[in-house]
């Protein structure tokens, strides 16, 4: 029987790896004890510290790089940084060409905002098209370009601009499964990159692995070298190591600031974080639940059991009701991929764990077995406080179409 933690939803076969204590408590509830048991004043000391050491003492650069979207908790740390430490950010963003007209006008509203400098990389679409076509038949994966880019595009950017402190947010190691302590500090590492982020593939690796895929379309993707990241010093810190980190009372803060949208999310209850994409929260999690059998909203339901702004019961209830929706834009990624439903399908079951999934007497696809555990409460009401809706701005950005380039939002 497959172990399942007795305080929040997590299970043994998490692909970013987890153990569980003599009480059955997993290593991410045990080390999400530390945000209520460390000192959080003296943590930020120590950030504080650090921030210091790189601030551009000359005024002729950038104190730092803040790696940003128009979701997730960009506000957050641009805010922390600029408004509370005073620092002097670049912005840099990965185009990750899925783009939903409200996070297009989100990060218009940041960069307006907060009134900072930005820079933003947008890779041939030709290109990422064939990586991704690529990427999804070997690795079963539509959003390794994404997540290449958004891990390589900050770090390309503090070569070549010799900024060397990069600022990241929540490390998901430590958030999710306890991987490391908050007091390791740990930072960014290519190590890590490779083997958690791209499932062990850099786009290095992927030139002559995969045949139709030349150096013109991985180029962009190809980490500096040592020599040069050496050279210019850099490195990249986690907030979370010295903040403690609530992502959805931070955007809630953040919200009444700066008035930026949320988006209703068809698998998951929660409308904050990733609101900028047609396919994260849709078709790339739907693809998770076939290869690992848990999706996204097991991740948000864990993150608010701990920090207490759900039940267990409740969150069981989240899970069963949201786990089995159907994604809702298979249609706008095939047409925007140029690849036809029967190959796709022809993919997905390729790449269903079979451990999981397995064909009933009309040949459906069926789950065999199910991560969530039993409610034992009986109790199906889910009364937990709902998450802030905002109005909708208008621009004049496509909607229910992905946003290349976008005006952003307009009065």
């Amino acid at each position: 029987m497959t172990k399942i933690c007795k305080r929040c939803l997590y299970n043994e076969k998490h692909p970013l790896n987890l153990t569980f204590d003599n009480e059955g408590i997993c290593s991410g509830c045990r080390v999400h004890e530390e945000k209520d048991n460390l000192d959080w004043n003296e943590r930020e000391k120590k950030l504080k510290v650090i921030l210091e050491h790189y601030r551009c003492k000359s005024g002729n650069n950038y104190d730092c790089i803040v790696p940003v979207s128009g979701a997730r908790d960009s506000y957050f740390i641009v805010h922390l940084i600029k408004n509370k430490f005073k620092m002097n950010p670049l912005l840099v963003n990965y185009n990750k060409h899925y783009n939903t007209d409200v996070g297009i006008r989100n990060l218009a509203n940041l960069r307006i905002k907060l009134d900072c400098d930005i820079i933003t990389k947008t890779v041939n679409p030709n290109s990422v098209k064939q990586i991704t076509r690529e990427t999804l038949r070997r690795l079963g994966s539509l959003y390794w370009h994404c997540l290449a880019g958004e891990t390589v595009f900050p770090v390309q950017t503090a070569v070549q601009h010799k900024i060397p402190l990069i600022i990241w947010g929540a490390h998901q190691g430590i958030d999710q499964v306890g991987m490391f302590s908050h007091l390791d500090e740990v930072e960014m590492t290519r190590k890590y990159r490779k083997e958690h982020d791209l499932m062990g593939f850099e786009a290095e690796d992927l030139f002559g692995e995969m045949e139709n895929l030349t150096e013109d379309h991985l180029n962009p993707f190809y980490y500096p070298e040592d020599n040069y990241i050496q050279k210019v010093g850099i490195r990249g810190i986690y907030l979370n190591n010295y903040i403690r980190w609530d992502s959805r009372a931070q955007h809630e803060k953040m919200i009444k600031l700066y008035k930026y949208e949320t988006a209703l999310a068809n698998r998951t209850f929660d409308i904050y974080n990733d609101v900028d994409s047609y396919i994260y929260m849709d078709l790339h999690d739907f693809i998770k639940d076939l290869k690992y059998g848990y999706t996204k909203v097991v991740d948000h339901a864990c993150r608010e059991i701990r920090l207490g702004h759900l039940t267990r019961s409740e969150a069981i209830n989240l899970v069963k009701y949201y786990q089995s929706k159907e994604p809702e834009n298979i249609k706008l990624f095939l047409e925007w991929l140029g690849v036809k439903q029967t190959a796709f399908n022809f993919v997905l079951d390729s790449i269903k764990n079979k451990n999981i999934w397995e064909r009933n007497k009309n040949w459906r696809w069926i789950r065999k077995k199910s991560f969530v555990p039993n409610d034992n409460t009986k109790n199906n009401n889910i009364s937990f406080k709902p998450f802030t809706k905002t109005k909708k701005y208008k621009s004049s950005d496509s909607r229910k179409k992905y946003v290349l380039i976008g005006r952003g939002k307009r009065e």
